[in-house]
């Protein structure tokens, strides 16, 4: 049974409970990330879900739906436009229902899987409990920019701490990523739950470490947060270099948001 599948619900529910009472007029609101509307961000959400879901069952028709979204980015240069062609331009409330709807049944879907199971996906594969916990990480960071727009103050809890390994278990991959030389040692972390739990990972290391709040260390590694606007204690060059470019997700190398640019 994997727990990571109810994290993954309860988050997408946060973010459900947040939107429900936006009319249709409210989805083409902008936010801060590169110019993405609440409609991108929610038919994102949704699309990836559907493939991650595809991968459990049906990998074939992964391959085709996958295959044809990038054929499509291909001809439009636009990964906004081609998931808003996969999904019919489906929108609004209309879109945020639909969400809804398949997340809770996935959710179930994903609970009764094998946790080690593994799934195709568009890098190397990837057991059942990383799969669903990658669109729990993905759900909670997109979910930001919405908060960050309504001005609403998030309420976090101790299901970020997949994410928080997330980040930790990508330290080589955010360097080999920009085509870096993993450095040594791995800095010792020590995060603050948001029950008030303390995380910690690695050996104590009095060069490099990071200290501070858990939430702000998945900012960090998901790319939400420049950590020039968090409050994390950053010691060391090693440490220093990771939270300038930590990346938890897959793709190319990105950079974070230039600090000030992402706020609510």
């Amino acid at each position: 049974m994997l727990k990571e599948a109810y994290d993954f619900r309860d988050e997408s529910e946060a973010l459900y409970q947040l939107i429900e009472p936006l009319g249709d007029a409210d989805y083409d609101r902008v936010t801060l990330f590169r110019d993405w509307t609440v409609n991108d961000v929610i038919q994102h959400l949704h699309f990836f879900n559907y493939v991650a879901d595809l991968t459990l069952s049906d990998e074939p028709e992964f391959r085709r739906v996958y295959g044809e979204l990038k054929a499509i980015q291909e001809k439009t240069g636009s990964l906004v436009a081609s998931t808003d062609q996969m999904l019919n331009g489906l929108k609004g409330v209309a879109l945020r229902d639909a969400w809804r709807e398949y997340y809770v049944a996935m959710a179930d879907r994903f609970y009764a899987a094998d946790p080690k199971q593994r799934l195709q996906w568009v890098g190397p594969s990837m057991s059942a409990r990383s799969s669903i916990s990658a669109r729990l990480m993905e759900t909670w960071s997109h979910a930001q920019e919405i908060y960050d727009l309504l001005g609403v103050e998030r309420v976090n809890r101790d299901l970020i701490k997949s994410i928080a390994v997330m980040g930790m278990n990508t330290f080589g991959w955010t360097f080999i990523n920009r085509k870096e030389d993993v450095p040594e040692p791995v800095p010792h972390v020590r995060l603050t739950a948001p029950s008030g739990a303390i995380w910690e990972w690695n050996p104590e290391n009095a060069t490099d470490k990071i200290e501070g709040d858990a939430a702000e260390f998945c900012q960090v590694v998901t790319q939400t947060r420049n950590v020039a606007d968090t409050n994390l204690k950053v010691t060391g060059d090693i440490a220093t270099r990771w939270m300038s470019v930590a990346q938890c997700f897959a793709g190319p190398a990105r950079n974070p948001p230039a600090p000030g640019t992402r706020h609510a």
